[in-house]
């Protein structure tokens, strides 16, 4: 049963929220909900129908074939202007936008210099720039940051300057196809493709490198955490000082308004945009195994149900964001791809950091880099240059030691210990806050030193010594020593 009251209450909340996705959103934003939500009634890896694998020396239809078209679609005119030949697919229409992404002074600076947009192109896609950032827990303190996600991208707008690119770089576009199967040969790699609709026949593609880039919808998106996130465009919210009400030159990174409840810690979001307009979200951290089907529909009735607990004002949902966003806490095996030809970005391969979730940033920031490896697979497919767990993107030292934490956000206390979460979270950021806004930024945006990291655990523990069993009580010996092996590593690296 829900915190709303008996099923079926919870079940009318439910059909509510998808009422409002839909008026706000449309069928097909609705369907793309529904589809997520169903991928979680199997979350084991279950790819489709295998295609005839192509025989030695066949001629690749496509150097790459990119399934996935959100924020991957930067890669395809990177890749098509170092001459090769480019095909995006997406069950919806690629370049679509189903989140709402701020960003750092470095990821913008990393969009112009990826050489897809030209700087001023980049500074009109700014839509809105904070003085500062707010972390506040519940029953705790308010703790600002200044330089993490300061900058409000248009998202739409981003993707579709994206994709009118790669359209005029050649990249082939298939709006509203699915990636059913594949099967890897000696040089190429045959998929078997479809448009997203109930008994629509497969079609054949060839590609040399396909590029998974499905987020948490690839059968290879085995992460170990998953971040449930609903939210969306918000006019109507109440303007002015004060913790219930909107500051346009302030974004609210993270925020709580009350202990552990359904055995979850739901976190906040708001970040103002255009003038009237602020994408708030709500999430929760979990394990994989533990997100079953129909979770973001039933997140969404919360989120109506507890917005004005969070914010004051007439809200209204211009448009809804959503998604699942795969994290690893590298206390266990990586996701991973299937043979040569196959390589996990973005989200299905969860390199960012399993604490924070910047995806977007992470992403951006390493986006010509991941470009010039997918390059380097189409021409050595087993160079020993690409990542062992056919995953492009370089890992930061700082993700050795946070997993540990997420996986405690993933899993914590209820009942008589319900508000130990955000006690843990206002001490920890007390202790981010006291080290400086160069620790503490550099820990939001995953770029801490692990020397720092370090001393932030020593120094939490000194106020909150019961935090170490705290992690430790969630995790399996093996996590334990793997936890610890690696921030030992990362420190010997960091001498």
């Amino acid at each position: 049963m829900s915190a709303g009251g008996a099923p079926g209450s919870a079940a009318r909340e439910i059909d509510a929220a998808r009422g409002r996705v839909r008026e706000a959103g449309g069928e097909a934003l609705l369907a793309r909900l529904e589809h997520l939500d169903a991928v979680r009634a199997a979350p084991a890896p279950r790819p489709g129908p295998s295609p005839r694998p192509p025989d030695r020396g066949a001629t690749a239809d496509y150097d790459v074939v990119v399934a996935g078209g959100g924020l991957s679609l930067l890669l395809a005119p990177l890749l098509a202007s170092a001459g090769l030949r480019v095909a995006v697919l997406d069950r919806a229409r690629i370049g679509a936008a189903h989140r709402e992404w701020n960003a750092g002074t470095a990821e913008v600076a990393a969009l112009s210099a990826s050489g897809i947009f030209a700087r001023d192109e980049i500074e009109r896609l700014v839509i809105a720039r904070y003085v500062e950032g707010l972390c506040r827990w519940h029953g705790g303190g308010t703790y600002p940051v200044r330089g993490v996600l300061d900058h409000a991208i248009d998202a739409a707008g981003l993707l579709a300057a994206a994709r009118a690119r790669a359209e005029a770089l050649g990249v082939t576009l298939l709006d509203g196809h699915a990636l059913l199967g594949h099967a890897e040969g000696p040089d190429a790699v045959a998929l078997a493709v479809a448009e997203a609709q109930p008994g629509a026949a497969p079609r054949a593609l060839s590609a040399r490198l396909l590029v998974d880039a499905r987020g948490a919808a690839s059968p290879y998106a085995t992460a170990d955490l998953l971040c449930p996130t609903v939210g969306g465009v918000l006019t109507g919210l109440s303007e002015g000082d004060g913790e219930r009400r909107i500051r346009p030159d302030v974004g609210e990174i993270l925020a709580t308004t009350e202990d552990v409840e359904e055995g979850r810690q739901h976190l906040w979001e708001a970040f103002p945009g255009r003038p009237g307009e602020t994408t708030v979200y709500l999430f929760y951290y979990a394990r994989s195994g533990d997100v079953g089907p129909g979770a973001l529909l039933s997140l969404y009735a919360r989120f109506f149900r507890l917005l004005s607990r969070y914010k004051e004002g007439d809200a209204c949902l211009v448009r809804p964001t959503f998604g699942f966003i795969p994290g690893w806490s590298r206390l266990s095996a990586a996701p991973r791809a299937p043979g040569r030809r196959v390589r996990l970005v973005g989200d299905a391969a969860a390199r960012h950091s399993p604490l924070t979730f910047c995806g977007f940033g992470a992403n951006v920031r390493e986006l010509a880099a991941t470009a010039a490896d997918l390059a380097r697979a189409v021409r050595e497919p087993g160079a020993r240059h690409t990542s062992a767990t056919s995953a492009t993107a370089r890992d930061a030292p700082v993700h050795s030691g946070t997993g540990a934490l997420a996986a405690l956000m993933a899993k914590p206390a209820g009942g008589a210990r319900a508000g130990e979460m955000n006690a843990l979270l206002d001490t920890a950021f007390a202790v981010l806050h006291a080290m400086g806004n160069d620790a503490y930024a550099a820990l939001l945006r995953d770029e801490m030193q692990p020397a720092d990291f370090v001393r932030f655990l020593r120094e939490t523990a000194a106020r909150r010594p019961e935090v170490y069993r705290e992690v430790v009580s969630t995790l399996p010996l093996r996590a334990i020593g793997r936890w610890g092996a690696g921030l030992a590593r990362e420190l010997y690296r960091a001498r």
